[in-house]
């Protein structure tokens, strides 16, 4: 178990990060609904305040295949778990990110309102020190998985109850206009499994963000 840490101690991991020589990529993981892409954002803009320029976001989110590939496969209904990622893109990404030669580089990021990933939608400058890479499944231990490891400098957990995962999630699929039953499924057939996959078959981050 890592140690434990609030905003004020995130933060000044960043700080740390930010002061080696290299660039460096620190990766946020936590089930459905826990709070990543908000704490990543909030983390990146105290960043970004203190030195423009120096942070950037890649969400593993951007990597979700495209429908169609979902529909052939038969997994569109449970898009979201661990098989429906472009694991070995995110990997190049990552490599390339950590190689000073690639310069500025493009990424994609998921669009939720379409429910599709748009390719090449960000831009990571060469002056970006730090990388917030943000996913549920980034410290899973099941294959292909464990082949993004090497490539994170520190890792973080986040740590939310399940009770309170299940009420900001159905929250969420509200927000979309889902139907009950839309939800129930959403909720039971997929977001909280793929939560209890975070939660049990994770492994061991550096430190465990509580909010």
């Amino acid at each position: 178990m890592g140690a434990r840490v609030d905003m004020l101690g995130l933060v000044a991991v960043a700080r740390e990060m930010l002061a080696r020589p290299d660039r460096q990529v620190l990766a946020i993981s936590g089930a459905p609904g826990s709070g990543k892409s908000t704490l990543v954002e909030a983390l990146a803009q105290v960043i970004e305040a203190e030195s423009p320029g120096a942070c950037a976001i890649l969400p593993m989110d951007g990597f979700h295949y495209d429908d169609a590939v979902l529909h052939a496969r038969g997994r569109r209904p449970w898009k979201g778990a661990p098989d429906t990622f472009d694991v070995g893109g995110l990997r190049s990404t990552l490599a390339r990110l950590r190689d000073p030669a690639e310069g500025a580089v493009a990424v994609p990021v998921f669009d939720r309102d379409l429910e599709i990933s748009r390719g090449s939608a960000r831009i990571i400058e060469p002056t970006a020190k730090l990388i917030l890479a943000e996913g549920n499944y980034l410290l899973l231990q099941d294959d292909p998985w464990p082949s993004l490891h090497p490539l994170f400098d520190r890792t973080v957990m986040i740590e939310v109850a399940e009770d309170e995962l299940r009420r900001r999630l159905r929250g969420r699929w509200v927000g979309y206009g889902l139907s009950e039953a839309e939800i129930d499924h959403k909720l039971d057939g997929n977001d909280i499994p793929n939560g209890h996959t975070v939660r049990y078959r994770s492994g061991p981050a550096d430190l465990v963000f509580v909010p």
